[in-house]
């Protein structure tokens, strides 16, 4: 489904926003814009200090099953191709461009969805500047994207702050399954690996947290960004979290993806020591095995896309405030097709998912999921980020969040990979670790 633009086409201006300009409204980064926004709902893409938000809806796609990237991308250079876009800085992110969110299955009945922001606000390498999108046919100035964003900042309640206030206490159920339940279907995901024809499979849980109180989405966002600054804090519309994983990201000629898989909690940490998880984690076959299926399986699909391609022999270790990972960075120079380079929607379709979040083989290891999970996952592990009209673009995997269902009920997922040497009680622990940002943003006690 995509929405219609009638006889206007979409127009776009950017402009760079002044250090005296920013002073005056109090902005010195994306944290403390969050701050004076209140009760609003921006859209969010940010990592140290970095990235962007976004304002009002002017269009969007939405879509679901098979065919929802394909769908996106040719709704997407559709409205591209009439558009009227003024982009003194060509910065990626610059000029046109869309948040999106897409359902993790093609059998999800949860709705993809790309959204065109009113008004964008980025911050890039010292630079700020401000991008007003229209389709009603008028044309947008420098002005009136300023005065949009006095608007929005003028419509916070005196009481908002840049330091968040904790959320009421709220209470925490299983989802789908009971931990006895989920710690059945790992039992059955190792007993199918056993059998043959399946190396991994990856098993998400879902746990519902209940508040008496309205949730505050930009409360979470907050807390996000400064407990997990190294991770990408994402929000678009309920879906809120902050993923260390990025599955591609493409800045003109070069896609960069970040693997993760295998986790030690940090809580396992034994005080005073060094190098507990190079130890513990690098030296686990168990993690080296999952994480060495997650790259291969990144590899292989990339390659067709690719000139060059180059990832590591090892992987590194990844800090975290609440676990370790092995994590690899792949970079490839991306192959010119009939004078064209992939667009970032057709290396996400052909990405994802990847092995970190659904298993290799990929056909098989989704059909388990189906199966044992007992849940429809949603967006949860499905890829989240932007893209821009000149073939940019950045695409997390929607880990470490959750989806806001009601003022007062918010949906957390984690998901393990299961090997044939897991043990399903390892595996339900890990589950906890991973819900724990979530559960620090929405000030909630983990009772595990």
């Amino acid at each position: 489904m995509t929405a219609s633009l009638g006889t206007h086409s979409l127009r776009t201006l950017t402009t760079a926003l002044d250090p005296a300009t920013l002073g005056e409204l109090g902005v010195t980064n994306p944290a403390s814009l969050l701050g004076t926004l209140g009760g609003t709902d921006p859209l969010c893409w940010l990592r140290r200090g970095e990235g962007f938000l976004g304002f009002g809806e002017v269009t969007a796609f939405t879509g679901a099953g098979r065919g929802r990237f394909a769908d996106a991308e040719q709704w997407w250079k559709t409205l591209l191709a009439d558009a009227r876009i003024i982009n003194p800085l060509r910065l990626p992110g610059t000029g046109a461009m869309a948040f999106g969110s897409f359902a993790f299955s093609k059998t999800s009945s949860y709705e993809s969805v790309l959204i065109v922001p009113e008004l964008v606000v980025g911050f890039s390498g010292g630079t700020t500047w401000l991008t007003q999108m229209s389709v009603d046919g008028t044309a947008p100035t420098a002005e009136s994207a300023l005065h949009l964003l006095r608007s929005a900042i003028a419509g916070a309640s005196p009481a908002d702050s840049s330091t968040p206030e904790p959320a009421p206490a709220g209470t925490v159920r299983s989802g789908a399954l009971t931990e006895d339940q989920w710690k059945d279907s790992v039992t059955a995901g190792v007993a199918a690996i056993a059998r043959g024809g399946l190396e991994k499979v990856v098993l998400a849980r879902d746990v519902v947290a209940t508040f008496a109180e309205p949730v505050q989405r930009v409360s979470i966002l907050q807390r996000l960004i400064r407990l997990y600054d190294e991770c990408w804090t994402y929000g678009v519309h309920g879906l809120v979290g902050a993923t260390p994983e990025i599955l591609i990201k493409i800045d003109g000629s070069v896609a960069q993806a970040r693997v993760l898989a295998g986790t030690l909690d940090r809580e396992d940490e034994p005080a005073g020591s060094t190098g507990f998880a190079t130890t513990v984690l690098g030296g686990s076959i168990k993690q080296r095995q999952e994480h060495d299926f997650a790259v291969r399986s990144l590899v292989r699909q990339l390659a067709p896309f690719a000139s060059d391609l180059a990832f590591p022999a090892e992987p590194f270790i990844l800090e975290l405030p609440n676990v370790w990972h092995l994590a690899s960075d792949v970079t490839a120079e991306l192959a010119s097709s009939n004078g064209h380079l992939p667009s970032s929607l057709a290396l996400v379709e052909a990405l994802h998912p990847t092995a970190a979040v659904c298993g290799t083989p990929r056909e098989e290891a989704g059909t388990l999921i189906l199966e044992l999970e007992k849940m429809d996952r949603g967006p949860y592990a499905g890829p989240v980020g932007w893209l821009d009209g000149d073939g940019n673009g950045e695409w997390g995997i929607a880990l470490r969040g959750a989806v806001l269902e009601d003022p007062h009920s918010v949906r957390l997922y984690a998901g393990a990979g299961i090997v044939e040497a897991s043990d399903p009680e390892a595996e339900l622990a890990e589950t906890w670790a991973k819900f724990r940002p979530m559960l620090q943003a929405l000030n909630v006690p983990q009772n595990r």
